[in-house]
């Protein structure tokens, strides 16, 4: 069994935001293998279930709102008995411009709250994840605003083809049975155009 567990925020107030981006891809991935996610009140998420090749997958929005996703991933790993390495978790990164998709086999949270979570309730960082650029914070703009702010029309094209990449990604990674090859394939390099800042 595999759990790709898509961090945001639940409720209407912060679809489209940046912080939403691993919704988003889980959203994109459900629609492709034609599943729909149920609310199932013993993780606290949206859970919907594929069968992809031999494997049965989990697509999983945790409702506990982002700081707090640990809550849900612990309590289905304690459930399914999944190991870490069985585990893709998929969340925005301010740290990278929009459009850009990174993939990593473990490592650090990188000031993403949701997988900071995740990593001290598991505790282990060797959980796959994929990480999907979101933008640079503007110097005027706090973090937490920035990242709770909507993709903007300008950036919308780039931010689509990084949820597209991160799903094809980690539909090959499953079928394939092989993590490296989706990093190897889908690891985009860093654009070298200056973003502009919103409202510029």
């Amino acid at each position: 069994m595999k759990l790709v567990v898509g961090l945001g925020n639940p409720g209407p107030k912060y679809a489209g935001t940046r912080h939403n981006a691993g919704f988003a891809v889980i959203f994109e991935m459900a629609r492709r293998w034609n599943t729909e996610g149920k609310q199932d009140p013993r993780f606290n998420a949206m859970v919907a279930e594929a069968r992809v090749g031999s494997d049965k997958v989990l697509l999983v929005q945790p409702l506990t709102f982002m700081n707090l996703s640990g809550r849900t991933v612990q309590s289905m790993v304690n459930f399914y008995k999944i190991a870490p390495e069985d585990i893709i978790v998929v969340s925005d990164d301010a740290d990278l411009p929009v459009g850009s998709v990174r993939i990593r086999k473990k490592g650090s949270a990188g000031g993403q709250k949701g997988l900071q979570n995740i990593i001290e309730m598991l505790g282990t960082a060797e959980i796959p994840r994929v990480r999907l650029g979101v933008g640079s914070r503007p110097p005027q703009w706090d973090m937490a605003d920035w990242v709770l702010s909507k993709v903007t029309p300008e950036e919308r094209e780039d931010f689509d083809r990084s949820v597209t990449q991160a799903a094809d990604a980690i539909e090959l990674a499953i079928r394939r049975n092989d993590f490296d090859l989706a990093m190897n394939r889908f690891n985009t390099p860093r654009p070298q155009r200056v973003q502009a800042e919103p409202g510029a």
